[in-house]
């Protein structure tokens, strides 16, 4: 599979996300669409919320939610008599105004949304008052547009109610972002909004029930339910409320004095501390590093069925897809959660904490969050592992053309929900690593702090930030934010190098081939000489500018963006012996990353790339051995030669499961029967990564083999060993096949999805079922139009072309009966690439 198809799908996972992982987007250019040329202006403040008491119940039956809301509020500081209330697709029975024990009847108006509320009298700016709405939720019978980050936009989810599917829980659980916390119950849904709240669930006893804050009261009814209080006494946005009911073990921690529990469904609870064991080490770690203590009274995380996102960062309660529970053995080769659950943490601060103003200010909250996940990475397992993913980061923005039109702030889009794109997670993420870089650790995160001191439980936006960070570092940041901020695209930088013996200058010609005005680049540039690093610190101003620097020899490196933390479209133009140089003297993990790039297209012809790729296979950083396997070209016999010891060692020792797994691949790649042993040694491994490249290496050598070694690793099977057996059964399964392929791809997370479609469409090849085709067929083409920014729709395009192409075959020695079946097919995959060439 395309390696960019599967690392943008990869990104969808972050909400927080990906998670992950990102949302369906427009262009903010005026004239793409016409929603474009709406300004979003921050919405206005005529009343402001107080406090929150909701008191619920549920028929999951009907997939109802019965509730009582009183609503606490006060005019922001005009007076009012009126107030407008966001409630979507609701049964309203009662709006009252309380005073005491009094109810009195108030006169609305609801249009389906929202509900115009004429109060008793007009209230001045230090009057507080209450409203009491009598509602029933009904979220299944609303209809909202979601987006790619998060597919559905209900507010409340009721998962399996009739317990008839005995492979799933029944659950119910909440997501607010952006304004669907009003499809259950009433508020003023804005992210400018904040209010205290108390959430009273009534559910049957036997569930738990997790929600904002602490748990305050628990109630034992009579019929066999209880009702938990749960009380948040520090204000947070109605986007963030949360309520979360089912069967869920708790597992409990703790930081510091704080309760940190983690809730998991039986199955997984044995693995919690595993899953999300370092919790309590990020919250120190985010703590100490912005010198602003974790700021609520407990920290809960909670893992739910079909959750409509990578995760959301509800105050106090973060919500997890499932795709972050697994067993031991998928932990040994990686916790794909873990920089979920830093992203979600972060969020904490920034996010929950302080607030973007509006959505066209989300840089605030999601670019923050991307950016914890490098200094989680880069804490805990070190520069190379902060680099890696901030570098993957940006290669996903840099991949998606179009969202180099859009500016990170931006008052002009199509709706909400397009904000939630590789522009506010990625870009921004890279965006504040470059400003850390600039003013320098301690101002910077000094001037976090002050950000987030002087906007404490309130909301805030890039100005602010801007402002913060330039009262602490005495720097004007104006010309950083207008470009990065307030403006689109990014620098598409050509390197290009001239030494003068005579004067002994070398130049460096620097060229940006955007078509838009220059970028101020701030560059470092190392000049290494005679075994020395000189370091240049420069600005680039122009579109084109040339750089001299006096040596006292040919350098035997000049490294320009020394400290590999720019955002650009890079092309250095130097030579290969440049690079060898680079990887065995420059220290950074992009520094290396470039050199095994850069060698392996001269692997063939060229000794010093060959000596490159052979020591990037003992690589310091795991993440760069696997690159350099992956890299190698094994058909050229001296590399094959030299490589191959070296990648059995790996096979056989390495201690990181991933790096065994592409080293059996690569040998596997040989085709060579004497390697057999080695995949029978390894498809006994643990790992289901290393168990999954071994038994694609038996099917080069033995596809009998394979097949039944296959059947009998069915039963335990996830992760890259599900994805093997698929393969090995769409190369020579039948509709008897079928069905495991059907449940390991339900159960696969995004990027496995895309990975399994070539598999899954393989053995629809030889299935004549056209319930099946259209069904499958079906479940592709949504999946490539959904992600079609990400250019999955042109990866599942190509896919069907080629099954038509395989049934139109199939016609020429069919009889009539086939023929007429494979007719409907064919109808069916035409009618699915004609919709995926025309999506919007």
């Amino acid at each position: 599979m395309n390696n960019d198809v599967i690392r943008t799908a990869k990104v969808l996972l972050l909400a927080a996300a990906i998670a992950l992982n990102a949302k369906t987007f427009a262009q903010d250019i005026k004239g793409q669409h016409p929603a474009i040329e709406i300004y979003r202006e921050t919405p206005e403040k005529i009343n402001d919320l107080v406090h929150t008491k909701l008191d619920v119940s549920f028929d999951y039956a009907k997939r109802y939610l019965y509730g009582k809301a009183w609503i606490t509020l006060k005019p922001h500081f005009y007076s009012t008599d009126s107030l407008r209330l966001d409630a979507k697709g609701m049964d309203i029975k009662n709006v009252a105004l309380i005073a005491g024990t009094k109810l009195t009847p108030l006169k609305y108006v609801y249009n389906g949304k929202q509900i115009s509320v004429k109060l008793d009298r007009s209230y001045r700016q230090t009057e507080k008052y209450t409203v009491f709405v009598d509602y029933t939720a009904k979220p299944d019978e609303f209809k909202a547009e979601g987006s790619a980050a998060i597919s559905d936009a209900k507010g409340l989810y009721f998962i399996n109610p009739d317990g008839k599917d005995k492979s799933k829980p029944i659950q119910i659980w909440t997501q607010g972002e952006t304004e669907a916390s009003s499809v259950w119950f009433p508020t003023i849904d804005r992210p400018n909004q904040k209010t205290t709240s108390e959430l009273s669930m009534t559910v049957a006893s036997k569930y738990v029930t997790l929600s904002n804050g602490r748990l305050v009261a628990q109630k034992n009814n009579i019929d066999g339910t209880r009702t938990d209080t749960w009380k948040m006494d520090l204000p947070h946005s109605p986007y963030l409320f949360m309520m979360a009911v089912g069967d869920f073990k708790i597992y409990k921690d703790k930081w510091r004095d704080k309760e940190v529990n983690y809730y998991l469904e039986p199955a997984y609870a044995p693995y919690a501390k595993q899953i999300f064991g370092n919790t309590p080490e990020m919250m120190e770690f985010f703590s100490k590093k912005l010198g602003v203590d974790f700021p609520w009274n407990k920290y809960s995380q909670i893992v739910v069925r079909d959750f409509v996102s990578g995760a959301m960062e509800n105050t106090t309660a973060t919500l997890h897809g499932e795709f972050v529970q697994a067993t031991d053995r998928e932990l040994l080769d990686e916790n794909k959660g873990e920089d979920v659950i830093a992203h979600e943490l972060f969020h904490q601060w920034f996010g929950d904490y302080v607030t973007t103003e509006s959505w066209s200010n989300l840089t605030v909250n999601e670019s923050f969050a991307d950016f914890s996940e490098v200094l989680w990475n880069e804490y805990k397992y070190g520069k190379d592992k902060g680099d890696a993913h901030g570098y993957k980061s940006m290669e996903s923005y840099l991949g998606s053309e179009s969202d180099s039109a859009k500016k990170l702030v931006r008052f002009h889009y199509r709706d909400k929900e397009d904000m939630f794109d590789l522009v506010s997670y990625q870009k921004g993420g890279r965006i504040l690593n470059m400003l850390r870089n600039y003013l320098g650790e301690d101002a910077f995160f000094k001037g976090l702090n002050l950000y987030l001191r002087q906007n404490a439980f309130k909301n805030g936006e890039a100005h602010q930030l801007r402002l913060a960070l330039e009262e602490v570092s005495g720097k004007d940041l104006n010309w950083f934010f207008n470009q990065w901020y307030f403006r689109s695209g990014h620098p598409v930088l050509s390197i290009d190098y001239a030494w003068d013996e005579a004067s002994k200058t070398q130049k460096v010609i620097l060229q940006q081939k955007q078509e838009d005005e220059a970028f101020i680049l701030p560059l470092a540039i190392d000049i290494y000489t005679g075994g020395k690093r000189e370091r240049h610190s420069v600005w680039m101003r122009n579109k084109s500018d040339t750089l001299s620097f006096r040596a006292s020899s040919k350098p035997d490196l000049v490294n320009v963006d020394g400290d590999k933390v720019l955002l650009a479209r890079k092309t250095d133009n130097k030579s290969v012996s440049g690079f060898v140089f680079q990887y065995f003297n420059a220290p950074l993990y992009v520094d290396r990353l470039e050199a095994i790039e850069a060698s392996s297209e001269k692997q063939q012809q060229d000794a010093g790339a060959r000596g490159v790729m052979l020591a990037a296979l003992k690589d310091k950083y795991y993440g760069l051995r696997i690159v350099a396997i992956n890299a190698l070209d094994l058909t050229n016999e001296s590399i094959k030669e030299a490589a191959l010891p070296i990648l059995l060692e790996l096979a056989k020792n390495d201690p990181k499961t991933l790096v065994r797994a592409a080293a059996v691949g690569a040998i596997a790649s040989l085709k060579d029967p004497s390697n057999r042993q080695l995949f029978d040694v390894a498809i006994k491994s643990q790992s289901y990564a290393v168990q999954g490249a071994a038994l694609l290496g038996i099917t080069m050598i033995s596809p009998a083999d394979a097949f039944n070694l296959a059947k009998g690793l069915e039963k335990d099977s996830k992760g890259d060993l599900s994805k093997a057996i698929s393969t090995i059964y769409a190369l020579n399964g039948g509709p008897e096949e079928l069905g495991y392929i059907a449940k390991a791809y339900e159960t696969a997370d995004l990027q496995s999805k895309v990975e399994m479609v070539p598999a899954y469409l393989g053995i629809l090849g030889r299935i004549n079922d056209v319930n099946v085709i259209k069904d499958r067929i079906g479940t592709f083409k949504d999946l490539g139009i959904k992600y079609k920014q990400y250019g999955i729709d042109k990866f599942i395009l190509s896919l069907f072309e080629g099954l038509r192409q395989r049934k139109q075959g199939q016609l020429q020695s069919a009889g009539p009966e086939l023929k007429e079946i494979l007719n409907q097919q064919i109808t069916v995959i035409a009618a699915s690439i004609k919709e995926l060439r025309e999506a919007n």
